[in-house]
C-alpha cells in the first residue's frame, strides 16, 4: 500500500485525499492550520460546468483560452472542461447543497468572460460548503490528518532528484519532525496574501509550499500573473463575490454613472475599476435593484459582509468596493499528470500551474480545476507510490532544519519584520499591482534585496518553543520574501501586456517575444528565468 503524503488542507488536498484513498493509498493529510480554514471558503462565485441548455463544452473551452490570453495550454484546458459536468455530479453526490432552480435542476449563474450561465453555485458560499462537505467525506473514510504542522522543508534525495517527504514545525510543541512518504502532494494554496491589507486572502497564503518546491529543485511557472479581483470592500479588501455581478449588479463610479460591462474578464474590469478611482474618486458595486428578497435568498453572505466590514446595508447602500489581489495563477510547474520537475512530487490547486488559467483565470473556474485535478492528483501519486515505494535513504534534512531553527531563534530583533511585512504589501500593491512600470519594479526588487539582506536582524522576539506564532510568522515572512523576489524577476522580464499583468509602460501584448510561459529555478542557489514552451 501506498503511502501518501498531503501537505495542505483545503479543497484541492481534501479532494486529492478522497481520490488517492479511492484507489487504496494509506493518506495523511497536514495542514498548518485547520482543513475548514482554507482560503478555498473564500470562493463563493461557482464552479464552471456545462449541464446542458444552450452552453457547451466547446464554448466553456473557447471562453477558457480566451481568458488566459494566449497562455492557456489547450490539452489541459480541454480535459478541465470536460471533466466538469462529472466534476459537479461527483460533488452533488457527497451532498453539497446546490442551489436549484424551478425545475429542481442545480442553478447556474454567469460569471465574468463567460459566454452562457454554467457556475454551478450553493448560494455564495459555494467554496465553504464544498470545503465542509470534502471534509466531512475525509472524517468518513477514516482519512488521517495532523494539523498545525508548519512546512519547513522537503526532504529529497539530490542523486535521484527523488522526494522522500518532508520536515515541519510542530507549533504545538516548537519540535522539527519529518513526515516520510512514497508520495508526496503539495495543496498549499497561493502566495495572494504577500499584497496584506490588499487582498482578499487570509494571511496563510503565503506561498509557502512555492517556496519550498523551488528550494527543492522543482520549477516555477508565470508567477508574474496574479489575479485582482475587481469587488473587494473598500476599506478591509474583504471579498465581494462575482456571484452579485452575475445576478446583475451595477459598477458605478464616483458621479453615479456605469463605466464598464459588468462581466467582462476579471481583468479588464479590474483595470476599469483603478482607472475610474483616479479619474472620479470612488467605484460602487449596486445591487440594490435586486431587491430585498433574492440578496437575502442568493446574495446573503455579500449583505453580511457589507453590513459588517463597510456599515452599510446593500439592499438600500452602494457598496464601496475597490481591485485587490485575489488567485496567484502561477505556481509550481507540473506536468499532464500533475508530477513536478522532482520524481515524486505533486502538486495541486492554487499552488500549482496546470497552464488552464493562464495569464488570466476565467471566474468559476478555480473549484472546478481543483476538483478535476485534485482527483487526477490523487489516483496519479497513488498509483507511482504503490509502484515506486519511497526507500529508507539516510537524508540530512531533518537535522538542517532543527539547526535552522536553532539559528532563527539566535538571531536579534533589530528591525521589526511585522513593518517590512506591511511596507513589502504596500509597494507591492502600487506597484506590482494592476499597473506596473518598470521604474517602480526595479525599486521595488532593490527594496526586496535590501530586506533579504536585513533577515538576520528581523528575528522573532519570542523566544519560547510552545505555540511561538511568532516564529511561524517570521517564517512565513522569509518565503514571501523569497517569492516576492521572483514575481518581481519576472515581471520584469515579461517585457508586454498580457492578462492580468498589465505593463504602464509597454501596453501592447507581443505574441512572438513573450507566448510562451516564464519559467523559474535555481541552480547552485542562484536564479534562473527563462521564457518555455
Amino acid at each position: 500500500m501506498a503511502k501518501i503524503l498531503i501537505i495542505g488542507g483545503g479543497g484541492a488536498g481534501l479532494v486529492g485525499a478522497l481520490s488517492a484513498h479511492e484507489v487504496g493509498a494509506e493518506v495523511i493529510v497536514v495542514s498548518k492550520t485547520l482543513p475548514t480554514r482554507s482560503q478555498t471558503s473564500m470562493a463563493q462565485g461557482g464552479m464552471n460546468a456545462v449541464l446542458g441548455g444552450d452552453d457547451s463544452v466547446a464554448d466553456h473551452i473557447a471562453d477558457t483560452l480566451r481568458s488566459s490570453a494566449g497562455l492557456g495550454d489547450e490539452k489541459q484546458i480541454t480535459f478541465m472542461c470536460e471533466n466538469a459536468p462529472d466534476a459537479v455530479r461527483w460533488c452533488n453526490s457527497m451532498g453539497l447543497p446546490f442551489s436549484r432552480d424551478e425545475s429542481g435542476e442545480i442553478a447556474r449563474r454567469r460569471l465574468g468572460g463567460a459566454s452562457a450561465p454554467r457556475a454551478c453555485y450553493a448560494q455564495d458560499y459555494t467554496g465553504l460548503k464544498l470545503l465542509h462537505t470534502l471534509y466531512d467525506q475525509c472524517l468518513k473514510a477514516k482519512i488521517s490528518f495532523v494539523n498545525e504542522r508548519f512546512l519547513l522543508n522537503l526532504i529529497v534525495d539530490k542523486e535521484t532528484n527523488r522526494v522522500l517527504g518532508a520536515t515541519f514545525l510542530n507549533i504545538p510543541t516548537g519540535e522539527v519532525e519529518e513526515i516520510r512518504a512514497d508520495a508526496v502532494i503539495l495543496a498549499t494554496g497561493g502566495y495572494a496574501a504577500l499584497y496584506g491589507k490588499h487582498s482578499t486572502n487570509a494571511v496563510g497564503s503565503s506561498g509557502d509550499g512555492i517556496a519550498v518546491a523551488i528550494r527543492a529543485g522543482a520549477r516555477l511557472a508565470d508567477l508574474e500573473f496574479i489575479q485582482f479581483h475587481p469587488t473587494a470592500l473598500k476599506n478591509s479588501s474583504i471579498l465581494i463575490s462575482e456571484s452579485a455581478r452575475g445576478a446583475g449588479g451595477y459598477l458605478l463610479n464616483g458621479y453615479k454613472e456605469r463605466f464598464t460591462d459588468e462581466l467582462a474578464p476579471r481583468d479588464v474590469v479590474a483595470r476599469a475599476i483603478h482607472d475610474e478611482i483616479a479619474s472620479s474618486g470612488a467605484v460602487y458595486l449596486d445591487i440594490r435593484h435586486l431587491g430585498e428578497e433574492f440578496i437575502t435568498h442568493e446574495l446573503p453572505q455579500e449583505r453580511k459582509l457589507a453590513q459588517i466590514y463597510e456599515g452599510i446595508d446593500p439592499v438600500h447602500e452602494l457598496i464601496p468596493i475597490k481591485p485587490s489581489a485575489h488567485y496567484s495563477m502561477g505556481g509550481i510547474e507540473v506536468n499532464s499528470e500533475c508530477m513536478s520537475s522532482v520524481i515524486g512530487l505533486f502538486a495541486v490547486g492554487e499552488c500549482a500551474n496546470h497552464k488552464t488559467h493562464g495569464a488570466n483565470r476565467l471566474g468559476g473556474n478555480s473549484l472546478l480545476e481543483l476538483v478535476v485535478f485534485g482527483r487526477h492528483c490523487g489516483k496519479n501519486a497513488a498509483e507511482f507510490g504503490g509502484k515506486n515505494p519511497v526507500s529508507t535513504l539516510e537524508n540530512g534534512q531533518l537535522a538542517k532544519d532543527t539547526n535552522f531553527l536553532r539559528g532563527v531563534m539566535a538571531f536579534n530583533n533589530e528591525i521589526d519584520f511585522y513593518e517590512k511585512q506591511e511596507m513589502l504589501a504596500n509597494i507591492f500593491y502600487n506597484d506590482v499591482g494592476l499597473v506596473r512600470e518598470e521604474v517602480g519594479l526595479k525599486a521595488v526588487l532593490g527594496a526586496i534585496r535590501q530586506m533579504q539582506k536585513e533577515l538576520p536582524f528581523m528575528g522573532p522576539k519570542d523566544k519560547s518553543k510552545i505555540y511561538n506564532t511568532n516564529l511561524v510568522e517570521f517564517i512565513e515572512f522569509g518565503n514571501k520574501v523569497e517569492l516576492a523576489e521572483i514575481i518581481v524577476v519576472c515581471a520584469i522580464r515579461r517585457n508586454e501586456s498580457r492578462g492580468a499583468h498589465y505593463r504602464g509602460d509597454i501596453p501592447t501584448r507581443n505574441d512572438v517575444m513573450f507566448g510562451t510561459h516564464t519559467i523559474i529555478w535555481r541552480e547552485g542557489g542562484v536564479l534562473c528565468a527563462d521564457f518555455m514552451e
